[in-house]
C-alpha cells in the first residue's frame, strides 16, 4: 500500500505522508505500541487472574453469586465491543481514529478499576449491587480504550510481517506485564493494607492504574496511523457487520478467539484454586503464573521469526495441539510434584506465547481481505468484533468454573470434598485440553495463507493511486476468490 491522501483528501494531520503504509517502522514506535499492552495486563491480569478470587475471599460474596454476575457483565460488554469499534472506525481527529482513545480512556478506566476493587460498608445486596455496577463500568471503559488500541496495529503497517513484529514486541510487553502483576500483587496488598486485604486490594489497584495511565500516554505520543479506509467510503454499521458475517477467515477467527479464551481462562482463574486446595501451597501461585509468563513473553519474541519459516495457519495448529497435550498432562500430576508442575507451566508459555501476535496479525490480515474483497473497510469493527469473542470465551469460561464450584460443592476458605478437588483438577486440565483440541478443528477451516495475502496486497496497493488519481471510491472486486485452490475463501 502506498501512504495515506494528502491532508486536502482528509488525511489526519499527525499522519507522515513521507512514508509509505508498506516501509520497515522505526523501532521505538514498535516498542511504543506495545507498551501499552504492558498497561492493559495491569489490569486485565488483575481480572483473570485475581478478581473472582477477590470477589470470595475478600468481597464476601459466594462463588456462584460472584461467577453469575462476572458471565452476566461480560455478557453485557462483548455486545458493547461492536458499538464501540463502530464509533472508532467514524472517529475523525487531527490525531487519527484511533490513537486518541489512549488519552481520552486513560483516566477513566483507572477511576473504574479502583471502584472495582473497592470493597463497601453494605450488607450483602448491596455489596452484589455495587460488585455488578463497578464491574460494568471497568469492562465498559476498557473496551473504549483497548478497542481502538488494537485496531492500532492494522493501520500502522501493510506488511504482514511488520504486524507479526509489532504484535511480537506488543505481547512480550503484555507478557511482562502480566508476570509483574502476578508476582508483585499479592505483595502489595500485603504492604500497603497492612493486616486490611479491603485496603490492600484497593491501594495495589490504584498503583497499577496511575501507570497504566503513563505508558498509554507513551503510546500516543509515539505511534502513527499510515492506513486509511478507501477516501469517499460511506457505509453503515449494519453493513460492516455484514461484511465480517461474509468474511470467512474472520469467522474463523471468531471461533477460534472464544474457544482459546475459554481455554485460557479455565487455567488462569482455576490456578489460585488449585494450589490453595490442591497443592497445599498457596504461597506459590504468584511464582507460578510469573513462570508461565516469563516463557510466554518468549514465545511471543519468536512469532515474527515462526511466521517467516511456517505458514500462521499451520503455526496455529500446531500451538494449540501443543497446548491440549500439556493442558492434559496435569491430570496425572501428583499434588508433591511441584517441579513437574512448573516445567509444564514453562512449556505452556512457550507454546502459548506466540498464539497472541499471531492471532492479532491475523485480524489485520482479515480487514486487508475486507477492503479487497468488498471495497470497504472497518479496521475497528473488525478488532471489536474478535474482542467481542474472547470475552464471550471468559465469561463461559467463568460460568463453567462457577457452575462446576457449585454443583460439586465448593466452600471459600475450607477443606474441599473429594469432588470439589477433583473438579478443581479437571479445570486445570482434561477441560481446557479438550477446548485446545476444539480450536484445532476450527483452524483447518482458516484459508488466507501467505500467497492469498501477497496478491491481496498487491492487489490494494494498485488500487490506491487510482482511486485518488480519480477521486471516486474504489470499485468493489468481485466475490470470486483470489486464492487458485478450488475452495473459496469466503
Amino acid at each position: 500500500m502506498n501512504d495515506l491522501p494528502s491532508k486536502s483528501a482528509g488525511k489526519p494531520a499527525s499522519q507522515s505522508a513521507s512514508q509509505p503504509a508498506s516501509a520497515p517502522l522505526p523501532w521505538r514506535e514498535k516498542i511504543s505500541y506495545g507498551i501499552a499492552d504492558m498497561g492493559f495486563n495491569f489490569y486485565w491480569t488483575n481480572i483473570a487472574t485475581f478478581l473472582l478470587f477477590f470477589y470470595t475471599e475478600v468481597f464476601g460474596i459466594s462463588a456462584a453469586a460472584a461467577a453469575s454476575m462476572m458471565f452476566s457483565i461480560k455478557l453485557i460488554n462483548a455486545f458493547t465491543d461492536p458499538l464501540i469499534g463502530a464509533v472508532a472506525d467514524r472517529t475523525t481527529t487531527r490525531f487519527g481514529k484511533f490513537r486518541p482513545y489512549l488519552m481520552w480512556m486513560a483516566v477513566p478506566l483507572g477511576c473504574a478499576a479502583v471502584l472495582t476493587y473497592t470493597t463497601p460498608d453494605l450488607d450483602g445486596d448491596g455489596r452484589l449491587f455495587w460488585a455488578y455496577g463497578t464491574y460494568l463500568l471497568m469492562m465498559v471503559c476498557y473496551t473504549a480504550i483497548n478497542i481502538p488500541y488494537n485496531a492500532l496495529s492494522g493501520v500502522m503497517s501493510a506488511d504482514p510481517q511488520e504486524r507479526s513484529t509489532i504484535n511480537g514486541l506488543r505481547f512480550i510487553c503484555a507478557f511482562g506485564g502480566s508476570m509483574l502483576v502476578t508476582a508483585a500483587t499479592p505483595a502489595m496488598v500485603k504492604a500497603l493494607g497492612a493486616g486490611d486485604d479491603e485496603r490492600g486490594w484497593q491501594l495495589t489497584m490504584a498503583a497499577w492504574a496511575i501507570a497504566a495511565c503513563v505508558m498509554f500516554v507513551i503510546t500516543f505520543a509515539n505511534t502513527r496511523e499510515r492506513i486509511a479506509p478507501p477516501p469517499q467510503q460511506k457505509t453503515n454499521v449494519m453493513q460492516d457487520v455484514r461484511d465480517l458475517s461474509r468474511n470467512g477467515p474472520w469467522v474463523v477467527l471468531f471461533f477460534l478467539a472464544l474457544i482459546i479464551m475459554v481455554t485460557i481462562t479455565l487455567r488462569t482463574t482455576t490456578a489460585a484454586y488449585y494450589f490453595k486446595y490442591v497443592v497445599g501451597q498457596p504461597e506459590q501461585m504468584g511464582t507460578f503464573v510469573s513462570v508461565y509468563m516469563f516463557a510466554a513473553a518468549v514465545g511471543a519474541a519468536a512469532s515474527p521469526l515462526l511466521t517467516r519459516f511456517i505458514d500462521k495457519k499451520k503455526l496455529m495448529i500446531i500451538l494449540m495441539s501443543a497446548t491440549a497435550v500439556l493442558s492434559a498432562a496435569y491430570f496425572f500430576i501428583p499434588p508433591d510434584q511441584v517441579w513437574l508442575m512448573f516445567v509444564l507451566q514453562a512449556c505452556m508459555g512457550l507454546v502459548l506465547g506466540p498464539k497472541s501476535p499471531l492471532a492479532f496479525s491475523m485480524y489485520a490480515d482479515t480487514a486487508d481481505y475486507n477492503e479487497w474483497r468488498t471495497g470497504r473497510r472497518a479496521t475497528a469493527m473488525t478488532f471489536a468484533a474478535a474482542t467481542f469473542s474472547q470475552k464471550l470465551g471468559t465469561a463461559l469460561a467463568v460460568a463453567v468454573i462457577g457452575a462446576l464450584f457449585t454443583t460439586l460443592g465448593y466452600v471459600p476458605n475450607a477443606a474441599q470434598s473429594p469432588d470439589s478437588t477433583a473438579g478443581i483438577v479437571w479445570l486445570m486440565s482434561l477441560i481446557p485440553a479438550a477446548f485446545a483440541l476444539l480450536a484445532v478443528g476450527v483452524m483447518c477451516c482458516y484459508h488466507l495463507d501467505a500467497a492469498t495475502l501477497r496478491t491481496i496486497q498487491s492487489d490494494l496497493a494498485a488500487r490506491k493511486p487510482a482511486s485518488r488519481n480519480s477521486g471516486e471510491e474504489p470499485d468493489a472486486p468481485s466475490d470470486a476468490p483470489v486464492h487458485p485452490n478450488p475452495s473459496p475463501v469466503r
